[in-house]
């Protein structure tokens, strides 16, 4: 597989991802803590290396990719519907985005004066997202985001997504969300290929788990 092809499949982890993040927390009121902190932080990436270093390693791309092996090479449930639907929402909302350049420029400013005020907040001890950053980047996509349509409908449980937190977490994934589907439509992805292509993905998929796992045993060695 060449690198490219890599990219956009870590990419595209990344925005399923993400809407497996909006279901879990407005369907259950909770969301893997890992997948969440690697998702939240990507935003703040807007200058990184490596589609890799965008989510802080592969490693927490995991749930993300592992949607893309089994989802993509046919494995599906009811819940999948609407995985399906917020990723191609938050598609298309990423290109309604590329046409207002004033909204681009304001919000990698506003981005950028998070990634100076975050350095001044301890880190979570569980590794997970802080909360101030869940807070900025929830406020940042209602100020912004939000008021592009068609606006990303979200479905769940009326009293997880009434709890202040449970919706600023919704809509800070969302707003992750947004910055994968940047990235991947950046590295030449489209809906084209999510379509055409989906049993190449999800066997590149299933290859990057591989790795990680051997990885991961060969440092347990």
């Amino acid at each position: 597989m060449s690198v490219s092809h890599t990219q956009r499949t870590l990419a595209l982890a990344g925005l399923f991802q993400t809407a497996r993040l909006v279901q879990q927390l407005a369907r259950e009121g909770r969301s893997d803590a890992q997948a969440f902190a690697a998702s939240i932080q990507s935003v703040l990436a807007i200058d990184a290396p490596s589609t890799e270093a965008v989510y802080g390693g592969v490693a927490g791309l995991r749930t993300g990719l592992e949607l893309l092996r089994h989802k993509l090479a046919g494995e599906t449930d009811p819940g999948d519907i609407e995985i399906v639907k917020y990723v191609l929402s938050m598609m298309q909302l990423e290109r309604r985005l590329q046409r207002q350049p004033d909204m681009q420029e304001a919000i990698r400013r506003r981005i950028e004066a998070a990634q100076s005020q975050m350095k001044f907040f301890q880190p979570e001890g569980d590794g997970g997202a802080h909360p101030r950053l869940i807070e900025k980047l929830a406020e940042l996509y209602t100020q912004t985001l939000s008021t592009l349509t068609p606006r990303i409908m979200v479905n769940g449980d009326h009293g997880y997504l009434g709890n202040p937190q449970i919706a600023a977490k919704v809509r800070a994934a969302l707003f992750a969300g947004i910055r994968s589907a940047f990235l991947w439509r950046q590295l030449g992805g489209n809906r084209w290929q999510l379509l055409l292509g989906r049993k190449r993905i999800a066997a590149e998929a299933a290859r990057i788990l591989a790795d990680l796992r051997a990885a991961r045993i060969a440092t347990a060695d």
